[in-house]
């Protein structure tokens, strides 16, 4: 040890063995502009082979709430992800030059009222009878 004395018991003693990870930029980097979007939620697919979008998790969406930023979480949580309609709306509102957010119902509160609906559930959204939200949802 550090007095020179021997240690009470037997060490394990070795060579060093190091390796280099080979993880370069070049095959890391990724960006999306347009690409395809999940059938059913209608959000962007995940992952780099797929030509997919950045995941914005949980806790994310929780740091940025906390920092009050509400409209950079509209964006992200809608048109940016699953609003279809709103998509649209807002690439047009960008080619007109207009400077407008308006966002729509995201295709995953659709889904979760279809799948409520097939547990055999009769849902209400805002009032409404659920026969007439599901004509404007479909």
């Amino acid at each position: 040890g550090r007095t020179g004395d021997p240690f009470d018991q037997e060490v394990v003693v070795g060579h060093i063995y190091m390796m280099k990870l080979g993880h370069l930029v070049a095959d890391k980097i990724h960006a999306r502009a347009v690409g395809p979007y999940s059938l059913v939620t209608q959000q962007p697919l995940g992952g780099k082979a797929q030509y997919g979008g950045q995941r914005f998790g949980e806790m994310e969406v929780w740091a940025l709430e906390a920092y009050g930023a509400a409209y950079t979480l509209q964006e992200l949580l809608t048109v940016k992800s699953d609003d279809v309609q709103g998509r649209t709306r807002i690439y047009e509102s960008i080619v007109k030059g207009d400077n407008s957010l308006e966002a729509g119902t995201p295709e995953s509160f659709n889904v979760l009222i279809k799948e409520m609906q097939s547990l055999g559930l009769d849902v209400k959204v805002g009032g409404q009878a659920p026969s007439s939200f599901l004509e404007n949802v479909a």
